[in-house]
């Protein structure tokens, strides 16, 4: 008889547990419990001895061993590691592999299921390609704005959970379209009896505070001989973290190599430090007043300091009484150097890093048994609320001839055209303000119901089982917006009438003197209450509005986002025959999904309404898949020469969709163990995914992204790349150019432009071995496992950024006639601002390659008590995207956000009623040095003679925990030696201060925390 013990790890462990029917069979071979429920010497047994389990990643029950790589996470583990929240857990480095996660760090980037939400994606193919079951059955999407199409972590509860499953493996044939990269699986306890009563807080220690977590549930459960019941209630509280309350956050630099004359005033003049930038890498400038080129006084740091010269940017000093009297030039043909202008304002450091979370979560099953039926039910619900404050700039255009314009400014030629405030007439002046913070709030409102039955058939130990569920997310989400026709009206003043209302007017210093206005459709319509505009004086410069005009022009803008998603499942499951090395077992099943997104953004996003914000239309669109699957496993030779073990496993899927069509995946997989103690698998499989509802139907989304992503940004300078310069300069920039304008991104579903479905084959290969040892020295297991994904016609968004690099890098002629990536890019002959076309698309290839390493070890009778070892290790060979079959190829390894190796260990003591636990992960050293010259010819040598290599990275955790039958008490610390986020230079990474954001690096810093359970 095959040992069932010998091919399985634990923590890290290479098989996991499930049955997908129902709980209650998952739970057949398992003997992981909660701490509160059992007995502390049950739970030192858990924690370190190799379970017998099923396996994710099959449909039938009683697979034990599969071809398949599995990594189980006990409730108890995640206890003692400190993780406050299921979204914790699943996005942490030992579950991920290292590949990078949204969570709430995302603050004013847009994401796939709006601000807020949590998701998780596997091998690096993003969360559209892992699926997210619950108990065995698929969690729906949740989120706000147009692109939900993946589930929101969020969602899911945490007093019951008994374990999490992950297959790191392709499975479609198995579980459906979504499950290319692997499925995470979410087991609640079945098994409660009494209430339990859990607590757990998380203090940040730094002297600034600020992220605290805390969770509170209360569970209950009662077991019958004809039924059972058990639920749940929790309140999980994130506190915001804001940028000013971490060191490194707080100064984002953009450090050069001191070698190029273009560089050298990186160094703030007034303090001869490096200088600090805004968070969003400079953008174009705040307090700062534009005007059409013309003679002025330099400030320090310009290439006339003190002198007088040519500029078309200024800031306020009094002390100037030459040129544009109170005001120094801070741009320009005597100062191309944008780094003297002010691109930081202190009240960035009151803007969310991590945005603050409340989820309440409530989970409800009842199994109920009549004759020889049972009858099943989970209800699961869910608020999340959560918000985001950033920074934002306005830039408020005064037209020629205005009368909020003091004489000093009103004089000369116009700045620009207009940019739309100021009904046709041309602009005089631009304010660059910098506003100050606005805020953004979403709820999300979740509801999944399930109902169903199973049974026994009359036929050898064939069961039945069939279920029905309907999930709905529903979300509000608001944004405070300057609204572009109160702007209008407010700017459009004319001198007002006597009589006029005071609170309709405004006093401030015109072109000829002191002058009273009103705004001129107050005296059309005496219904408008229109605000006049604040005239241009140092106080609107430097954001200090008056706030009856903000109240006026700025405005709460909400929409709402609906995702439906009903589901009809049915299966059976047993045996054909029984083979001389076992029995031959099947399943065979069939569902039905279909699901429908509304996105119905305010009115105001709709019309574009909405000042230098992203815009937004509708997207609304549903789809159906039915399918029909089957799965066998043969065990073929057992306890034969050459064969202790061999088996094969296969499943097969036909997936047909209202929108693609119809096609087949498949997946084969093989275990031979030659001997005991030694085996080898592999699985070979396809998938077809068709795009998900955002990913046709989104609707048209306009949004802005920092004027630096403008590749031409002194491309005379910066570059060696001969097409890029030539390409810049074709388009009539000069040298030295400087963007001055937001880049203009648009985003779009891609089922009108013809978006296909993508297919992938998946690959896995590996070796387990379970040596035995004497008994005195303990257990040993050790897995390696190499996987290839291959994806052809991957639904993608390429990047705005990655879009600009390449057009600008073609051959002349590409880019003359606007082929390749040129297609997606276009040029404002006036302003010169760029808008990308970044819609969904196919791309011809998405390919990622890597090898798992998992070992544990575990002795007993070690200073009267059992230490277990465990070890995992990701390392990733290849991952790249190419649009076109001819783009070369750019691997990702090893560059921000996707280090080559990442790594887990931890080590456990447990004696009596007492566990220790000591944890380290690492994140190797990653560097964008060697892509960047691949890509763009150039170097990003930087922070005054120090690359751009973020260094290795080491977390440490340690925990203690003391449980009685009926009681435990968990303690430590994570982030032990409060190791912050690698740093280097603010301007070429996506991240807060001068670390760039990756879910892998720890933002908070060393953080206690207690955790408390009380069962009666």
């Amino acid at each position: 008889m095959l040992s069932k013990r010998k091919y399985l790890f634990s923590t890290t462990i290479i098989a996991g547990v499930m049955a997908a029917a129902a709980p209650v069979w998952a739970q057949a071979t398992s003997t992981t419990t909660s701490t509160s429920t059992s007995s502390n010497d049950q739970d030192q047994e858990d924690a370190t001895r190799v379970q017998d389990v099923v396996v994710t990643g099959s449909r039938i029950r009683g697979v034990y061993n599969s071809p398949s790589p599995v990594q189980v996470v006990t409730k108890d583990e995640s206890t003692l590691q400190g993780l406050a929240s299921t979204s914790e857990l699943l996005q942490s480095n030992a579950v991920t592999g290292g590949t990078s996660q949204i969570n709430n760090l995302y603050t004013g980037f847009v994401t796939n299921g709006g601000p807020g939400a949590n998701t998780i994606g596997l091998r690096g193919l993003g969360p559209t390609r892992t699926l997210l079951l619950l108990n065995g059955r698929r969690v729906a999407p949740a989120g706000s704005r147009g692109s939900v199409g993946s589930a929101d972590l969020n969602v899911l509860p945490s007093a019951l959970i008994s374990r999490i499953e992950v297959l790191k493996d392709g499975a479609s044939s198995i579980y459906g379209s979504d499950a290319v990269a692997g499925v995470i699986n979410i087991v609640t306890q079945n098994d409660l009896e009494g209430i339990v009563v859990e607590g757990q807080y998380n203090a940040t220690t730094d002297a600034n505070g600020g992220g605290d977590r805390s969770r509170f549930s209360i569970s209950a459960g009662h077991q019958a001989e004809n039924y059972s019941i058990i639920g749940s209630v929790e309140r999980y509280d994130q506190e915001a973290l804001l940028v000013g309350d971490r060191e490194f956050a707080r100064c984002p630099t953009q450090g050069f190599l001191n070698t190029n004359p273009s560089y050298q005033n990186y160094i703030d003049p007034l303090t001869g430090q490096p200088k600090c930038f805004s968070l969003d890498n400079g953008g174009v400038t705040i307090n700062t007043l534009g005007l059409s080129s013309r003679a002025g006084i330099g400030a320090a740091g310009s290439l006339t300091p003190g002198a007088l010269g040519t500029f078309n940017r200024f800031r306020p000093n009094s002390a100037i009484t030459t040129g544009v009297v109170g005001f120094e030039g801070v741009g320009g043909t005597s100062s191309p150097n944008t780094n003297v202008r002010d691109t930081y304002d202190p009240r960035m450091l009151e803007a969310t890093l991590f945005s603050p979370v409340t989820t309440t979560t409530a989970f409800l099953g009842v199994n109920a048994k009549l004759g020889g039926i049972e009858l099943y039910s989970e209800s699961l619900v869910n608020r999340r609320e959560s918000s985001q404050l950033d920074f934002r700039q306005l830039s408020l255009d005064y037209a020629v001839g205005s009368l909020l314009l003091p004489a000093n400014i009103s004089g000369g030629s116009a700045f620009s055209v207009d940019q739309g405030l100021n009904g046709g007439r041309n602009v005089q002046a631009r304010a660059f303000i910098g506003f100050g913070l606005y805020e953004a709030k979403q709820q999300v409102d979740f509801a999944k119901q399930t109902i169903g039955a199973r049974g026994n058939l009359p036929f050898r130990d064939w069961r039945w089982d069939t279920y029905a569920s309907y999930t709905r997310s529903k979300s509000e989400y608001t944004y405070e917006q300057f609204l572009t026709s109160e702007l209008i009206k407010s700017l459009n003043v004319v001198v007002a009438p006597a009589g006029t209302p005071a609170s309709l007017t405004r006093t401030g210093i015109g072109p000829t003197g002191p002058v009273t206005v009103t705004c001129a459709v107050n005296l059309t319509d005496p219904t408008a209450g229109c605000i006049p505009a604040p005239f241009l004086t140092n106080d609107t410069l430097a954001g200090r509005l008056p706030a009856n005009w903000v109240s006026k022009v700025v405005r709460p803008v909400t929409g709402t986002t609906e995702y439906n998603e009903t589901v009809f499942s049915a299966g059976i499951d047993g045996s054909l025959l029984t083979l001389p090395a076992g029995p031959l077992s099947f399943f065979l099943g069939a569902e039905f999904r279909k699901a429908d997104i509304d996105d119905t953004p305010g009115l105001d996003s709709q019309t574009g309404n909405t000042y230098n914000f992203s815009t937004a239309a509708i997207t609304r669109g549903k789809d159906a898949v039915r399918e029909v699957f089957g799965e066998i496993e043969a065990p073929l030779l057992r306890d034969v020469p050459f064969a202790h073990e061999l088996s094969l496993s296969a499943s097969a899927r036909w997936t047909d969709y209202d929108s693609y069509g119809d096609d087949t995946t498949y997946k084969i997989g093989l275990n031979y163990a030659p001997v005991e103690g030694v085996l080898f698998r592999a699985t070979y499989g396809t998938s077809y995914r068709a795009p998900a509802l955002f990913e046709q139907f989104l609707g048209a989304t306009a949004g802005f992204i920092a004027s630096t992503n403008d590749v031409c940004n002194n491309y005379d300078a910066t570059t060696t790349n001969p097409n890029r310069a030539a390409n810049c300069a074709s388009q009539g920039l000069p040298a030295g150019f400087t963007a001055t304008s937001s880049v203009r991104v648009l985003q779009a579903g891609g089922a009108a432009a013809g978006l296909s479905a993508e297919t992938s084959t998946n690959f896995t290969g590996g070796i387990v071995l379970t040596p035995t040892l004497p008994e005195s020295f303990g257990r040993l297991a050790f897995a390696v496992d190499y996987y290839k994904i291959e994806l052809d016609n991957s639904v993608s968004q390429v990047g705005a950024a990655y879009i600009l690099s390449q057009c600008y890098n073609s051959s002349q002629a590409e880019f003359a006639a606007r082929s390749g990536y040129c297609a997606f890019v276009s040029r404002d002959t006036a302003t010169r601002a760029l808008t990308v076309t970044n819609g969904y698309v196919n791309i011809a290839t998405n390919y990622v390659e890597g090898i798992d390493y998992n070992a544990r070890y575990t002795t007993e009778e070690v200073f009267g008590g059992r230490i277990s070892a465990n070890l995992a290790v990701t390392q990733y060979l290849s991952r790249y995207s190419q649009l076109f079959p001819t783009d070369p190829i750019y691997d990702a390894i090893g560059t921000t956000s996707d280090p080559e190796y990442t790594a887990q260990f931890d080590l456990t003591f447990a004696k009596d009623q007492w566990r220790v636990r000591y944890g380290i992960d690492w994140t190797a050293a990653t560097s964008d040095e060697e892509d960047q010259q691949a890509r763009n010819g150039y170097s990003l040598l930087n922070d005054f003679g120090i690359d751009t290599r973020l260094n290795d990275y080491f977390l440490h955790n340690v925990s203690a925990q003391w449980a009685a039958k009926d009681f435990s008490v968990t303690v430590g610390v994570r982030n032990l030696f409060n190791a912050e986020p690698p740093s280097a230079s603010g301007y070429w990474f996506a991240g807060v201060g001068n670390a760039p954001i990756y879910s892998g690096y720890d933002y908070y810093g060393r953080t206690a925390f207690v955790n408390l359970s009380k069962s009666f």
